[in-house]
């Protein structure tokens, strides 16, 4: 079975290539960035600046290999991958919850951006804590960790 996506616009945001971008959204707090919605696609966006957060899905354009073990930025042993949010996936797919500012035509304004400029953006959904939060949840090998990601703005290690 063959699946294929058409990017419907392109994410812009102050990183220009992986290293240096930050790992998750927490740790790009207040960074803005932009999105370009191609104009054919720009009718679907009536209603979206009713939401304060919106869902990013997008393609990881400069992943090219995959390792189905890898050592994450906020570990130091193995684990699976798919146990992981790393960018280099079978199917190189992210997504992001980012704080959505404005939209001025088919151009959204958002902050809080984790993502290379020039990343091609796949689809926009609104996030709906009622919907999308789970609760009570287990976070396996990364709850020992997220104390890290207090203060990790600036910290080398939750960087690209």
């Amino acid at each position: 079975m063959e699946i294929i996506y058409k990017p419907i616009g392109i994410i812009y945001s102050p990183f220009k290539e992986p290293k240096g971008t930050p790992i998750q959204p927490h740790a790009a707090r207040g960074i803005e960035g932009t999105i370009e919605v191609f104009p054919e696609y720009e009718k679907g966006l009536k209603d979206l600046n009713q939401f304060s957060h919106i869902i990013l899905i997008y393609h990881f354009h400069l992943s090219k290999t995959y390792s189905l073990e890898v050592v994450p930025f906020m570990d130091d042993r193995p684990h699976g991958l798919f146990a992981t949010r790393a960018p280099a996936r079978p199917n190189p797919i992210g997504i992001s919850i980012v704080r959505l500012t404005k939209i001025e035509g088919n151009k959204l304004y958002v902050k809080d951006i984790d993502i290379v400029n020039g990343t091609p953006l796949l689809d926009i959904k609104p996030f709906v804590p009622e919907f999308d939060s789970a609760g009570v949840v287990k976070r396996g090998w990364l709850k020992k960790n997220l104390k890290k990601l207090k203060d990790s703005k600036d910290d080398e290690r939750f960087i690209k």
